[in-house]
């Protein structure tokens, strides 16, 4: 990784991923909810779909470099997300985020980008580590939204996290293996 992919337009940001058998089921129940829903906006792809953590667009290298070296010195053990409802968050016109969230299910992953703030503070990043964080997952875009839906529960094991590039496509850039 020479230079990041910042300076080259897109999104750079940190997330964790389902395992593929999970975003394909992910996948297919947006299906079934965007018809149920009337909806129009286009489904997100199963190898997009993700838990943003931190958003990196703007920062110059040497910051996301530090965010970088922050993931690595970071220590915690795998755990379960469970997601158990959907709902359509607020957006620009024509363009409401229809997400997976849930409640119970997702304490770990608050506690997990708590300790991820932690280390990003210390690297200096100080600004990053913002209090709010509502864990979701979008399924789709579209100019209708919904209320809160309860689904079947989505769950998956989260062992790692990693940095995305974001630009016709997903493009991992850097994984860390969560570890005690």
């Amino acid at each position: 990784m020479d230079k990041f992919a910042s300076s080259s337009g897109g999104r750079l940001f940190l997330a964790i991923l389902p395992d593929a058998a999970t975003a394909e089921r992910i996948h297919r129940l947006a299906s079934v909810l965007k018809r149920a829903h009337r909806f129009n906006g286009k489904l997100i792809a199963p190898d997009r779909l993700h838990v943003s953590l931190f958003s990196l667009t703007g920062l110059p290298d040497r910051q996301i470099y530090a965010a970088c070296e922050a993931a690595t010195e970071l220590r915690t053990e795998p755990f379960d997300v469970s997601f158990d409802r959907t709902t359509s968050f607020r957006g620009g016109p024509g363009n409401r985020p229809f997400v997976l969230i849930g409640e119970q299910g997702l304490r770990r992953l608050q506690s997990f980008r708590q300790l991820l703030a932690v280390a990003l503070t210390r690297t200096g990043l100080r600004r990053l580590a913002d209090a709010n964080f509502t864990p979701h997952v979008t399924l789709l875009y579209d100019a209708r939204s919904v209320d809160g839906y309860p689904v079947e529960p989505v769950d998956w094991t989260v062992a790692e996290f990693v940095l995305v590039h974001s630009l016709k496509g997903h493009q991992h850039l850097a994984r860390w293996c969560l570890r005690s």
